[in-house]
C-alpha cells in the first residue's frame, strides 16, 4: 500500500499470497478455489493471471480439471527461492563476480553453513 500505488498492493504479494494457499492444500487447486480461500475479493480473471504466470515462471504446475486448470507448487518455499537465486545469477554475465560479492555479504553463520554444504558435511 505504496502512495503510488493506492490500494495496490506491493509486487509479489499476491503471488506469495496464492503459492500459501496452494502449499497449504493438500491437492491442486483450480482459480476459484484459490480465490475463496484467499477471500480478499479478487476477481476469479486476476487470480487466473497470477497462476498463469506462476506457472510461466515454473514455481506452478498444472493438469486440465474440465475447461480449465487446476495448480500446484512445484516445491516447497526453499526450493523456490532457490530457483529465483538461480535466476538472478543466470541474468548476470559474470558468475564469478555475482557469486563473490554474494558470499562477501553473508553472514558468519550463512558462511559456514555454505562451507559445509559444499564440503559435503552437511544435508540441507
Amino acid at each position: 500500500m505504496t502512495e503510488q500505488h493506492g490500494d495496490r498492493r506491493p509486487a509479489g504479494e499476491l503471488e506469495a499470497s496464492v503459492l500459501a494457499a496452494l502449499w497449504a492444500a493438500d491437492r491442486p487447486l483450480t482459480p476459484k478455489e484459490v480465490r475463496k480461500i484467499l477471500a480478499t475479493g479478487l476477481a476469479r480473471t486476476t487470480v487466473t493471471t497470477i497462476l498463469t504466470r506462476l506457472h510461466e515462471k515454473g514455481m506452478v504446475g498444472r493438469t486440465r480439471q474440465g475447461r480449465g486448470y487446476a495448480y500446484t507448487p512445484v516445491a516447497d518455499t526453499s526450493g523456490l527461492r532457490a530457483r529465483r537465486m538461480h535466476a538472478e545469477l543466470e541474468r548476470g554475465e559474470d558468475h564469478g563476480s555475482i557469486l563473490a560479492r554474494f558470499i562477501s555479504d553473508l553472514s558468519p553463520e550463512d558462511e559456514r553453513t555454505l562451507r559445509a554444504l559444499l564440503d559435503g558435511d552437511q544435508e540441507t
